[in-house]
C-alpha cells in the first residue's frame, strides 16, 4: 500500500508540473469576446496605417491605445512610425499577450502594454491618443480629452465623439476612423495689440470644441471675425481694415496669452509686407 501511495503521490506531482508548464503564450482571444465594456474585434491593418497617419505620427511622439487588445496599433506605431507607444488593456490575458507580442516584434523597448482600466489610467503626457471603443464610451471620455494639451491628436475606430466634429473623417474600403486634435480652450474677453494703430482691441470669443466666433470691437464700432478656426493651438481669423482691406491673421494661444502675427497676401509678392506682429492677453477671470 504504501508503494502504491507513492506512485499516485509522484503522479500527481508530475501531472500537476505538466499542467504548470502549459505555455501562457497558448491564450489566444476569440473574435467578439467580451471584454470590461466592449467586445474584442481587431482594427483592419490599413485603417490602422491611415489613422496613424493622419495622426502624423513620428518618432517624436507618445502614443497611446485605449483598450490596446492584442497590441496591434500600439506594435504599429513604434514600428512603422518610430514613436514610443503603450496601450491600456483591462483584461489581464490579453494585455499579457499584447506584450508579448511587442517583443516578439523587437519593439520591447518601445512598445509597453499595461493591464489597467482606461478611466482611471493616467495618459495625459501622451500627444496621441488611438482608441476603438463605443460611441457612449468615447462621450465619457470626450472632457479628459479635451482637457489634454492643446494640439494633442486623437484618432477613433468607427465611433465618434457626439457634438465634437472631426477634423477629417478616415475612409479605408468599407472602414471608417475620424481624426480630431485637442483645441486651445479660449471663449471670453480678449485685449489685442497690432490690429489697429489707434492701441488695443477688444476681441470677444465664444467657442465649441474646435468651432470658434467672435467679434472686434474699437471703442463702439463692433465688427464680426470671418473665418474663425482652430487648429490645435493656433487660432485663425480675418477682419476687414480701417482701409476696407481684409487682413488675416494667426496667433497662437498659451494659457491667458496670444501671440503671432498678420498673415502675407497669398499669391507672389516682389516685395514682402513687413510683419506685424500680434500679442493678446486675456481679460477678466
Amino acid at each position: 500500500m504504501q508503494l502504491l501511495a507513492r506512485w499516485f503521490s509522484l503522479f500527481g506531482l508530475l501531472l500537476l508540473s505538466a499542467c504548470s508548464s502549459v505555455p501562457v503564450s497558448t491564450y489566444a482571444p476569440k473574435l467578439g469576446q467580451m471584454g470590461k465594456d466592449v467586445m474584442w474585434l481587431p482594427t483592419r491593418d490599413e485603417l490602422v496605417t491611415q489613422m496613424l497617419t493622419a495622426a502624423q505620427v513620428s518618432p517624436d511622439d507618445e502614443v497611446v491605445d485605449l483598450g490596446a487588445g492584442d497590441g496591434k496599433i500600439a506594435i504599429a506605431a513604434a514600428r512603422q512610425f518610430g514613436a514610443r507607444a503603450w496601450g491600456i488593456e483591462y483584461n489581464k490575458d490579453l494585455a499579457a499577450l499584447a506584450q508579448r507580442n511587442a517583443e516578439k516584434a523587437g519593439l520591447a523597448g518601445r512598445v509597453r502594454i499595461v493591464q489597467g482600466d482606461i478611466f482611471k489610467e493616467d495618459f495625459s503626457r501622451a500627444s496621441v491618443v488611438t482608441l476603438y471603443l463605443l460611441e457612449e464610451l468615447n462621450e465619457q471620455l470626450r472632457p479628459t480629452l479635451l482637457g489634454m494639451r492643446p494640439g494633442t491628436r486623437v484618432v477613433s475606430n468607427t465611433f465618434g465623439m457626439g457634438d465634437w466634429e472631426p477634423d477629417q473623417v478616415i475612409r479605408v474600403g468599407s472602414n471608417t476612423g475620424y481624426f480630431w486634435k485637442v483645441p486651445a480652450q479660449l471663449a471670453g474677453q480678449w485685449s489685442v495689440q497690432g490690429l489697429d494703430r489707434r492701441g488695443p482691441v477688444r476681441l470677444a470669443l465664444t467657442q465649441r470644441h474646435q468651432r470658434v466666433g467672435g467679434t472686434l470691437a474699437w471703442g463702439d464700432k463692433v465688427q464680426p471675425l470671418l473665418g474663425a478656426r482652430m487648429d490645435g493651438a493656433d487660432l485663425h481669423f480675418s477682419f476687414v481694415k480701417e482701409d476696407g482691406q481684409l487682413q488675416a491673421v494667426q496667433v497662437r494661444v498659451q494659457g491667458a496669452t496670444m501671440a503671432g502675427e498678420w498673415v502675407a497676401p497669398y499669391g507672389m509678392l516682389e516685395i514682402q509686407p513687413a510683419v506685424v506682429k500680434v500679442s493678446a492677453q486675456r481679460l477678466g477671470n
